[in-house]
Formats: structure tokens, C-alpha cells, sequence
């Protein structure tokens, strides 16, 4: 499974670097918030401002590594049953899936990724009140503040890779998971901040977004066929 495993990291990556457009969709009114929250002077010069830029990714991606770790633990507790290998298989298989899926929805071919998002709204309605309570944004520890609690969005995209880190079945593994899903998102959130969705343009493409699409139902078809293989 170290090849499926290695798969898993990559998606996530992938689907960070390439889900531009959502996450400007979802995301790009809390960055300007952010922007607009700081003083004329910091706002007027990128240099002054990349500080709290990072703070607040940096604080994001902590987050999901934390939503990560709890998931991953989540799938070491069920790989504690008896059924050892049984359980191991599904939870691949679900991964499996749910890397079609967001191929599917990388590719602008099918969107059913995106109703996992109303599973979120129940959380979110309660973080929201305390992430209001740093706002406006007058210094870094408020910025990372908000890119912790930012990061609990409902959002498709965190919670279908959070469906394949618990197929990891470790917390730290889950954690390295939405890791690397963060640091694929960097590129565009940044970019909105500080180079007005430069970054986010080219993930829109849809030649760009079709092309990751297939590396990522690549991956899945990898994880699945080594099941199917394993089974046989």
C-alpha cells in the first residue's frame, strides 16, 4: 500500500495547486477582508504585507493538518478491529473513489464533490461568531488567528481529501495529507492577496483543470486496480 499511500499525497497536492478557481470562489472575499482590514500603508506595499499573508496561510494550513491528524486517527482506530485487512482494503477503496470523484470534479465533469459542502454548514455556523471576533485584522497574531478557523470552512475539495486521509490510518499521515493539500494551495491564495489571482487564471484554464482532472482519477485507478489485484 506504500504506492497508494504516495498516491494520496500527490491528489492532495494536486487538488490544492489545481482547484484554483473554487478556491477563489470560496475563499477570495476572506482574503480581501484580510487585506482590507490593514492599514493604507501595509495594503499600498507587497513587502509589508507578505508577512501577514504567510501568517495567515500558515495558520490555514496548521488547520487542516489538525483536521488531518484527526481523521487519519480516525482510520487507525478502525484498522484496530478485527478485521485488520478488510477494513484496510475499504478504506483504500473508498479513497480510490473519492480520487475519481475529484477528478471528475477537477475536469469540470461531474460536480458531486461539491455537495459534501453542506455537511460542513453545521460546524461552520459555530466558528464563524468566534472567527468574527478578529476583525478587523490590525496585527499578525489576528491574522493567524483567522487562517486557523478559516481553515474549518465548508469547503468539497478539504473534505473530500479528508475522506482519503483516513484512509492513511494514521495521524501523522493524515496530518502529511492535508499538508500537502495546503501547500498546494498556496500559489493561488497568495496570489489573491498580493498579485490579484495571477496564479488562480492559469489553474482556470480548462485544457490546465482537465489535465489534472485525469492525473487524479489516474491515481485512483492505481489505488483501485492494486485492490482488485491484491483480491485476485
Amino acid at each position: 500500500m506504500i504506492t497508494s499511500t504516495l498516491g494520496i499525497y500527490l491528489t492532495a497536492f494536486v487538488v490544492g495547486l489545481l482547484g484554483g478557481v473554487h478556491c477563489l470562489s470560496m475563499c477570495g472575499g476572506l482574503v480581501g477582508t484580510l487585506t482590507m482590514g490593514l492599514g493604507p500603508r501595509i495594503r499600498q506595499d507587497p513587502a509589508l504585507m507578505l508577512p501577514y499573508q504567510i501568517l495567515y496561510n500558515l495558520a490555514r494550513i496548521a488547520g487542516y493538518a489538525t483536521a488531518g491528524a484527526l481523521f487519519g486517527g480516525l482510520g487507525a482506530v478502525l484498522l484496530q478491529l478485527d478485521a485488520y485487512q478488510v477494513v484496510q482494503r475499504i478504506l483504500y477503496g473508498v479513497a480510490g473513489v473519492v480520487m475519481l470523484l475529484l477528478g471528475l470534479y477537477l475536469g469540470g465533469w461531474w460536480r458531486l464533490i461539491a455537495g459534501l459542502e453542506r455537511l460542513g454548514v453545521l460546524l461552520w455556523r459555530r466558528i464563524e461568531p468566534l472567527g468574527r471576533r478578529f476583525l478587523p485584522v490590525r496585527g499578525p497574531l489576528q491574522a493567524a488567528a483567522l487562517g486557523y478557523l478559516w481553515a474549518w470552512i465548508p469547503c468539497g475539495l478539504v473534505y473530500s481529501v479528508l475522506i482519503t486521509a483516513v484512509a492513511t490510518g494514521s495521524p501523522v499521515k493524515g496530518a502529511l495529507v492535508m499538508l500537502a493539500f495546503g501547500v498546494g494551495t498556496l500559489p493561488n491564495l497568495i496570489g489573491i492577496g498580493l498579485l490579484a489571482g495571477a496564479a488562480a487564471r492559469i489553474a482556470e484554464r480548462a485544457w490546465v483543470r482537465q489535465v489534472a482532472g485525469l492525473l487524479v482519477m489516474g491515481f485512483g485507478i492505481q489505488v483501485l486496480w492494486g485492490l482488485l489485484a491484491e483480491t485476485l
